[in-house]
């Protein structure tokens, strides 16, 4: 989802606010599903199928937003409704599809971690 050396957000509506660099999330508790990576060389379609996953995230039921970084390790949070939503997510057929093509070609390490949103605050 990330471009290197760039961070974006979208929000729950699909909509990416590259001048926002943090989505608008409601009020606790909702999920928030962390992915951090490290990339192998060369892009090999990476930046296509990331751009066309948050599009197809974002039309998911519960999906709340999501926020991305790269330099050397890559970050995305994406934030859902529910553990359940999350899970749905993890299951669409073409995120599979994305996935595999992750473990085989784009990434040399990545962790998944799963946590429950509790307390959010901001200079407001």
């Amino acid at each position: 989802m990330a471009v290197a050396g760039r961070t974006a957000a979208c929000d729950g509506a699909g909509v990416s606010a590259p001048h926002r660099l943090l989505a608008s999330t409601p009020e606790p508790p909702y999920v928030a599903v962390i992915f951090s990576s490290v990339r192998t060389e060369g892009d090999n379609g990476y930046e296509a199928m990331a751009r066309s996953m948050l599009a197809l995230a974002s039309e998911q039921p519960g999906f709340l937003g999501a926020e991305d970084a790269r330099e050397d390790v890559g970050i995305t949070v994406s934030y859902w409704q529910d553990e359940a939503a999350a899970r749905a997510w993890k299951q669409v057929a073409a995120h599979l599809v994305a996935q595999r093509r992750g473990r085989d070609v784009w990434y040399s390490d990545y962790r998944v971690r799963v946590a429950q949103v509790v307390r959010e605050y901001g200079p407001e």
